[in-house]
């Protein structure tokens, strides 16, 4: 028997606009899959969405033979307005997405490797300077606003080879542009539209021109080296796409440019959200120190051979992704076939439009006590080896699924343990405020993101003798 999907009472148009906090719309999808249950759907302005929030349920959507990636929610549309068909906002159809991902994913593989990871521990290292500002004393430290500058930085010169220190503040306005478009693209489709047009016409257009002449001046830059550095901007500008023979034009160039570093804010959530699990369980941090000392002794390289020895440390960055998801879901609709009627879901117990959007609400997904004992509790130990392979698929949807899974993983994963590996070799760290509590909301991150809002540490420098 076909059961009814469960929804929360809402108002004639407006549906349950009202359910939802502006600043903090992956929380209040939380709350209310934690009162709904594991499925459930909303309506706003006449749209339905339906939400998932067990394993169970998010294997089934993410069944690539029967959904694919849906980007017709209102801020991808927003979003395409500025970057088109690029890799995160190309229709599954369009050809563009998979023509540039097939010329830009061997700077994101195992391949570049070596010069990929000589370049981040590169850019830990001038964190590490600014940490301990040429004192040897304890010292105060954003880490929301850090890790989101290290982030960018890192993507700018490692993708495109473009020099700032965006940590000190320097170089182009690309972090307030990031922030300040990011929220834009969140609220501009949930605004009425006369309202968009009489006070908000020309906000995001400007903004997109600004991202736009942002990347223009990269381009630019890049044709002026001599001999140019064989990175992911050169190899868009030259390279041929090995499955059509088809090149990338410079106007999608830049929407992939502009991809990239908005994407690239992702891994600055990961690394803030592993930071504050460290210093709220520092018996954690203990073994995750001890690992890292016994790896690496007095051997200051970082090698994709080193990491891969990191397996405690591994199993802290799975734990994390999967309480707090930088992206913490993503939207499947059905692919369209010839059948006349509705979608089936768990076995024919729930029935959904063959045209309906549906959301993998990772922050229910990740806790369901099906395969979660004790899901708010922080425990490395259940994403070890053997225990993480034993854990279904539909556990492990933390960077997306399937063709359109996240593009650059390897990227945010390696950034992000050797940042790790560098402030935990150089600092011991604790929370600046003993009674911080997580909220993940504020000005300060990026919209549709989630990272620790005003995260500050103590920084004490280490002792030479302490690790060597």
């Amino acid at each position: 028997m076909v059961a009814s999907i469960p929804h929360p009472p809402g108002l004639p148009f407006l549906g349950n606009v009202f359910d939802f906090d502006p600043n903090d719309t992956w929380g209040s999808f939380k709350k209310l899959a934690d009162k709904y249950g594991p499925i459930f759907k909303i309506k706003a302005l006449g749209k339905q969405l339906v939400i998932v929030g067990n394993v169970e349920l998010a294997a089934e959507v993410c069944d690539e033979k029967r959904f694919r990636k849906n980007i017709q929610a209102p801020m991808f549309q927003v979003m395409r307005q500025a970057v088109h068909d690029a890799l995160f906002t190309a229709y599954d159809h369009e050809p563009s997405w998979g023509i540039a991902h097939r010329i830009m994913v061997p700077f994101v593989s195992p391949s570049s490797d070596d010069v990929r990871l000589k370049e981040l521990q590169e850019m830990a290292s001038e964190l590490v300077t600014r940490w301990t500002s040429g004192s040897d004393q304890p010292q105060r430290v954003y880490i929301t606003e850090d890790m989101k500058r290290l982030t960018t930085q890192s993507a700018m010169y490692i993708f495109f080879n473009q020099r700032h220190n965006v940590l000190g503040g320097e170089g182009p306005p690309i972090i307030e542009l990031l922030e300040h478009a990011s929220w834009e693209m969140v609220k501009r489709p949930n605004r009425p539209k006369f309202l968009t047009w009489l006070l908000y016409r020309d906000v995001y257009e400007k903004q997109i021109r600004d991202f736009r002449g942002m990347a223009s001046d990269f381009i630019a830059a890049k044709r002026a080296e001599n001999p140019p550095k064989q990175d992911m901007l050169h190899a868009l500008l030259s390279a041929k796409d090995p499955e059509t023979g088809e090149t990338v034009d410079e106007e999608r160039v830049i929407d992939e440019i502009i991809t990239m570093v908005v994407t690239s804010t992702t891994t600055a959530g990961l690394i803030t959200f592993s930071l504050f699990f460290l210093m709220k369980h520092p018996e954690v941090m203990a073994k995750v120190r001890q690992e890292i000392d016994t790896v690496f002794g007095s051997n200051p390289q970082i090698t994709a051979q080193s990491l891969s020895r990191l397996h405690y440390l591994d199993a802290v960055l799975r734990e994390t992704l999967r309480l707090s998801a930088s992206a913490p879901g993503f939207l499947v609709e059905p692919i369209p076939s010839d059948h006349p009627g509705d979608v089936m879901l768990a076995g024919g117990e729930y029935r959904v439009p063959k045209d309906q959007s549906i959301l993998v609400l990772l922050g229910a997904v990740n806790r369901d006590p099906e395969v979660f004992e004790d899901p708010e509790t922080f425990k490395p130990e259940r994403m070890l080896e053997e225990s993480f392979e034993k854990l279904p698929p539909g556990a492990k949807k933390w960077f997306g699924n399937g063709k359109r899974y996240c593009f650059g993983k390897r990227f945010a994963l390696q950034l992000t343990m050797v940042v790790l590996i560098e402030v935990l070799r150089k600092f011991d760290l604790q929370m600046a405020d003993p009674d911080y509590q997580l909220k993940v909301t504020g000005k300060e991150i990026v919209a549709f993101l989630q990272s620790p809002a005003r995260l500050f540490a103590i920084a004490n420098p280490r002792k030479e003798s302490s690790h060597s």
